[in-house]
């Protein structure tokens, strides 16, 4: 089994910068990438970035050069780097681990709010 810890979360201003961090436990060996996912009231959940075990990353157009996936494999820690935010970007930012078998395992979510 994986679990996964988020935190970083908060308030914050338009144009302000947030990190959140994700701690991974248990079977990390299994895990073959990382992301973060987020979803805003009435909204489904959407892709937000990914970092794969290689170090490769992708991200959704609305969070590319604002937004910065990162990781730390000695500490089985994933980071996202938010600048620039907006208030669109207020959600409840997941953290995912994707094991091999193509399992998800889902942190249990941190709140970022952007005001205006």
């Amino acid at each position: 089994q994986v679990q996964l810890v988020e935190s970083g979360g908060g308030l914050v201003q338009a144009g302000g910068s947030l990190r959140l961090s994700c701690a991974a436990s248990g079977s990390v060996s299994s895990i073959t990438s990382m992301g973060w996912y987020r979803q805003a009231p009435g909204n489904q959940r959407e892709f937000v970035a990914r970092i794969t075990s290689g170090g490769s990353s992708n991200y959704a157009d609305s969070v590319k050069g604002r937004f910065t996936i990162s990781r730390d494999s000695a500490k089985n820690t994933v980071y996202l780097q938010m600048n620039s935010l907006k208030p669109e970007d207020t959600a409840v930012f997941y953290c995912n681990a994707r094991l091999r078998g193509f399992i998800d395992r889902w942190g249990q979510g941190t709140q970022v709010t952007v005001s205006s």
